[in-house]
């Protein structure tokens, strides 16, 4: 199995000192000093999250199958699949990924599988969505070819209580 990153431990190779002639006093060579910057090495991506956001974004890889609930005060990128609810600022479903559970933030945006219900500020149903359930928005955007089997809803934000109503003696 080989693996995508390597590590190598050790230092700059030195050449070795040359042999003391007798009655020469020799001093082991100078060593190098760390520089008071650490070097910076740019993260690998598989590709592109967000252009320019100034929160973090995780990530739930293709390779990810994850059961339960989701929760970040961020963004969330989901490329695998989950099982349960997910909550967070944005939440983006890639085209290959699912979900099966409630999905909610102030924005989602789905290109993949969801299987349950949205609740966002804004939802955008990209080309390839799979909508299977509800979506109880504020603002909506959907792309020819996406695929809604449920109820639009825009009534993100507002509240279900009525007013009660006094009774008629």
């Amino acid at each position: 199995m080989s693996s995508m990153f390597t590590r190598n431990d050790k230092g700059p190779e030195t050449p070795p000192a040359p042999a003391a002639k007798p009655g020469e006093r020799t001093e082991p060579a100078p060593t190098p000093q760390a520089t008071a910057e650490p070097v910076k090495r740019p993260l690998a991506s598989a590709q592109p999250i967000a252009a320019a956001s100034p929160r973090g974004v995780s990530v739930i890889s293709r390779a990810l199958k994850i059961t339960g609930q989701l929760e970040s005060s961020e963004d969330i990128q989901i490329e695998g699949e989950v099982n349960g609810d997910v909550r967070a600022a944005v939440v983006r479903v890639g085209a290959g990924a699912k979900v099966n559970g409630t999905v909610s933030g102030e924005e989602v945006e789905l290109s993949g599988t969801i299987e349950g219900k949205i609740e966002a500020k804004k939802v955008v149903l990209t080309s390839s969505a799979h909508m299977e359930g509800d979506i109880v928005h504020q603002d909506i955007a959907i792309q020819s070819g996406a695929y809604i089997a449920g109820r639009l809803q825009p009534e993100y934000g507002k509240t279900n209580v009525q007013p009660l109503k006094a009774k008629a003696e």
